[in-house]
């Protein structure tokens, strides 16, 4: 796994998190590492591989439990804490939020309230007149929803 891929990763987790409503400082922790570890000139495969751990705590925002997480990525391919992640809340909710008016907050209440974890469940209650029923987004936005997803 090359380092765009590790930070890709890492913003993908945050953005799970940022949809569960976890904790802000760890989403702008996992965020953080990711912009160092994309532009980091040395792939983070060989900083494990020739300083292990302590190598990788040297870039900035990669703590101890990142580096972990960084050589379970390069040796695994994943790591438990997206396992558990992913899990509760499936990765195609990610989804939705490229859907222009769908931001973290309607992606989380969408998935918590009506269990849609993906843009296919999404245009099947969006079909059914279900963001009528949804507090909070109103007719302009719920035609903009609607508009954006015949575009998809």
């Amino acid at each position: 796994m090359d380092n765009e891929q590790i930070a890709r990763r890492f913003n993908r987790m945050a953005s799970l998190m940022e949809v569960r409503g976890e904790d802000t400082f760890r989403v702008r922790s996992y965020r953080m590492a990711a912009e160092a570890i994309e532009t980091w000139p040395t792939p983070m495969k060989e900083i494990a591989r020739d300083d292990g751990a302590a190598g990788l705590q040297e870039i900035p925002g990669v703590g101890k439990a990142l580096a972990g997480k960084i050589i379970d990525l390069i040796d695994r391919g994943t790591f438990d804490a997206w396992e558990r992640l992913t899990a509760e809340t499936p990765e195609t909710v990610l989804d939705l939020l490229e859907l222009p008016g769908v931001g973290p907050k309607t992606a989380a209440m969408l998935h918590q309230k009506f269990k849609i974890s993906s843009l296919d469940e999404l245009r099947k209650f969006v079909a059914g007149g279900g963001l009528e029923m949804v507090d909070g987004i109103g007719p302009r936005i719920a035609e903009r929803i609607k508009a954006n997803l015949a575009r998809t």
